[in-house]
């Protein structure tokens, strides 16, 4: 029987990703931003001052995408670079007052956000999500494709499908 996608927890997962990018673009339009723009902000809100290698890490992108959404938020006046007094190879980020001012709004467009996402779920099922989600992130983190003993396929719940389990290959 072939692998029913639509009803696998991972495709739920990215259909969610997919409309919680598109809401978020829309509230973060609102006031100047592309999605991930919020994040820098908030990153330097919580420690200003950081290297593009800090932000790159900080944020789980690489290094060229760091460049590019400093630059358009440069550009913004929202935050501006600085080659560092220690280290002159090194460029650090800061929060203008602008940029400063703007984080008050992302975190209203977030709030905004959160109330719609989790509309109809119950405290108990909201605390659940998040516990569920971190143990996803968790799972999917974990360097498993450099594993050949792992090629086994998940195990899914497809609604009252009979349960099959692939037969492994001896090696």
């Amino acid at each position: 029987m072939a692998f029913n996608y639509k009803k696998s927890v991972t495709f739920r997962l990215v259909q969610a990703a997919k409309a919680q990018r598109a809401r978020s673009g829309s509230h973060l339009m609102r006031i100047g931003l592309h999605p991930g723009q919020e994040l820098v902000l908030k990153v330097l809100a919580d420690s200003d001052g950081r290297t593009m290698s800090q932000l790159a890490l900080a944020l789980g992108v690489q290094p060229p995408t760091v460049t590019k959404m400093v630059t358009r938020l440069s550009a913004q006046g929202y935050v501006r670079r600085q080659v560092s007094d220690t280290d002159g190879r090194l460029a650090r980020v800061y929060l203008t007052d602008e940029g400063r001012g703007l984080v008050d709004n992302v975190d209203r467009a977030w709030k905004r956000l959160e109330r719609e996402a989790m509309s109809g779920l119950d405290d108990k099922d909201r605390k659940k999500l998040r516990k569920l989600l971190r143990q996803i992130e968790k799972n999917l983190s974990l360097s498993l494709d450099n594993d050949p003993e792992h090629e086994s396929e998940p195990e899914t719940d497809t609604d009252n499908e009979p349960e099959t389990k692939p037969k492994l290959a001896a090696v």
